[in-house]
């Protein structure tokens, strides 16, 4: 932990971040990429254009109360956006980039958003065209963009308008309490039309205290920043780095992602479990196209490895020649993947579903701890998280600071603390099924607390299969041993009131054609989905998972779709979990043409 903190006396995020100018000053505050070259501005010139931004939004009249969506991929300007719309006492409305117009049309109509900063010409152009629907909107700001078409106005015009005022923040930050609404963060919508979850000041900071327990971070050093600032894991982050001061890097984006960290050489890293997937398929990926001896070292040097994390994760001092032949393969085995991931970094976080035993382990094996959080929207990202002096794979770890955690009869993970939300916004009835008067939380996630305190999720409550014949199964535990699989995108397994399980299986297009190439077979990707050697390596994989199960988890029958889940398709949500529900009636006339 920084011995400066700025979050000790803050109460409200727009003192946190006062508070934080403060502490660091000159300091590099955010990196961004600009023409080929990383820039970066300091804490002193964050503030400055926060101010400028919070000026213009009160010149178009924004008032304490008031709710402004920001519709933008994750980028410098989203958190500067962010922090002036809090500076009015206002309450910023994300949305997510990849939200379609209709999407974004609920949300701004349900909050009552009086304005939008959109990111570009192409965001724009999805609230232009719904633009009749949105009652409650005044104005719109283009973040990115060298002229409009209309009366919508540009950020760059809104920073050089009022510099003579941007001196001072428009409320006194008295006014601002710990219950003073902050944000609306609409849910990911898995389970139907997303609700607008209500966090306070008071939330957040309780949330960034919380992390600065367990995870220590200095101002000097650097993370990259590229999960969407609309999901609430990054957007707590966000104000992590206030209070902690590092560097910040914004990646330029997803595809760009693995040249960025090579680059910047984070100290840590904040992800997804999917990120952390698609890195390790690729590890794979390279290895098997090596050559024989290539492939041979690896086998060995993960062999190894993993006998060494689980050495480790027991508490027992690894033997002398174990701990030989660890160096070894770290050197030989494992020193591209460190390199590949910056080479400084001391830890990552995972959140926002599951992470597999066999990928947290493959990366403690090669030198880097993934420690896993739990929490959601609603309790304004982690209530659980592993601290990097342990290794607690397949664990969340214990509750942060201020959180209480209790096991329902039904096995129901219900949390009660000072992170947890105030309500829905506009939805009363939805709130009283989920939020008890006495503070807990009914989560939806089905659990475990170990005799040290450390919570295990075993699954979604609503996503329990229970088969024909009475039989409980958790899908997410089979689906996420299955997709570890380089030929594998993504699994969903079906089977609830049905007489066995079945499965959906998207391909690893990529991999599969190199597969079906090395059999003799000229691939042809329209066709891949359907062709004999595919579906008898994809019942090969499924058979080898089969085999370590009781009869009744076991995939019986599967159907390969044609193409892989998207966001764009609705199958996806933006932090890249599938939506079972939309999936499984989507696809409802193959899933029931396998029974």
């Amino acid at each position: 932990m920084s011995e400066l903190s700025p979050h000790k006396n803050a109460r409200n995020l727009v003192e946190l971040f006062e508070n934080a100018v403060d502490a660091y000053a000159s300091s590099d505050c955010m990196l961004f990429k600009d023409d080929g070259r990383w820039l970066a501005w300091d804490w002193n010139e964050v503030r400055t254009r926060v101010l400028s931004i919070s000026a213009g939004l009160q010149g178009l009249g924004v008032n304490q109360g008031d709710r402004i969506a920001i519709l933008s991929a994750t980028r410098p300007e989203w958190t500067l956006v962010d922090m002036a719309i809090l500076s009015l006492g206002a309450v910023s409305v994300p949305v997510y980039q990849s939200n379609l117009a209709d999407e974004v049309a609920y949300i701004v109509n349900d909050a009552d958003a009086k304005g939008i900063f959109v990111e570009n010409r192409a965001q724009l152009e999805k609230v232009l065209s719904v633009r009749d629907q949105l009652k409650s909107l005044e104005f719109i700001i283009v973040i990115e963009a060298d002229k409009t078409s209309g009366d919508e106005i540009l950020l760059k015009n809104l920073l050089l308008t009022n510099p003579e005022k941007a001196t001072r923040y428009f409320i006194n930050a008295e006014e601002l309490s710990e219950d003073t609404i902050a944000s609306l963060v609409y849910t990911s919508g898995t389970t139907g039309q997303p609700k607008g979850v209500i966090l306070t000041h008071g939330n957040f900071l309780a949330e960034v205290k919380g992390c600065m327990e367990v995870l220590r971070v200095k101002p000097t050093d650097a993370s990259l920043a590229f999960l969407p600032l609309a999901h609430i894991f990054a957007r707590v982050i966000q104000f992590y780095h206030i209070a902690t001061g590092y560097r910040n890097a914004f990646a330029e984006s997803i595809e760009q992602l693995g040249e960025n960290i090579s680059e910047i050489q984070p100290d840590f890293l904040v992800s997804v479990p999917r990120i952390f997937e698609k890195v390790y398929e690729k590890i794979l990926s390279q290895v098997q196209n090596g050559s024989v001896a290539k492939r041979a070292l690896f086998k060995w040097a993960t062999k190894v490895g993993v006998e060494y994390s689980r050495a480790k994760q027991a508490g027992i001092p690894p033997r002398v020649r174990l701990s030989s032949q660890y160096l070894l393969a770290s050197r030989v085995g494992f020193g591209k993947i460190s390199a590949r991931l910056g080479g400084r970094m001391r830890f990552a976080v995972s959140g926002g579903a599951p992470l597999s035993l066999e990928i947290a382990e493959f990366f403690h094996a090669a030198g880097i701890n993934i420690l896993e959080g739990y929490g959601l929207t609603e309790t304004c990202a982690a209530v659980h998280c592993v601290s990097p002096d342990r290794i607690e794979f397949g664990s969340v770890g214990p509750s942060l600071k201020g959180v209480e955690t209790k096991i329902a009869e039904d096995g129901e993970i219900l949390v009660r603390g000072p992170m947890i939300f105030k309500g829905y916004y506009n939805n009363d009835a939805a709130t009283q099924e989920v939020l008890e008067p006495d503070g807990w939380f009914h989560t939806g996630d089905i659990g475990e607390i170990s005799s040290a305190g450390s919570l295990k999720i075993t699954d979604r409550k609503k996503d329990i299969i229970v088969t024909a014949g009475g039989k409980n199964i958790a899908p997410q535990k089979l689906e996420n041993l299955i997709k570890t699989n380089r030929f594998i995108s993504q699994i969903v397994v079906h089977g609830d009131k049905r007489k066995y399980l079945t499965a959906l299986v998207t391909l690893n297009q990529e991999e599969v054609e190199k597969y079906v190439t090395e059999q003799g077979v000229r691939p042809k990707s329209e066709s891949l989905f359907k062709h004999p050697k595919v579906e008898a390596l994809v019942d090969s994989i499924i058979a080898e998972h089969n085999s370590a199960l009781a009869s009744y988890e076991t995939i019986k029958k599967f159907a390969i779709l044609e193409s892989d889940f998207t966001q764009e398709n609705g199958e996806l949500t933006p932090s890249l979990k599938v939506k079972r529900r939309f999936v499984t009636k989507k696809y409802s006339d193959i899933l029931d043409a396998l029974y």
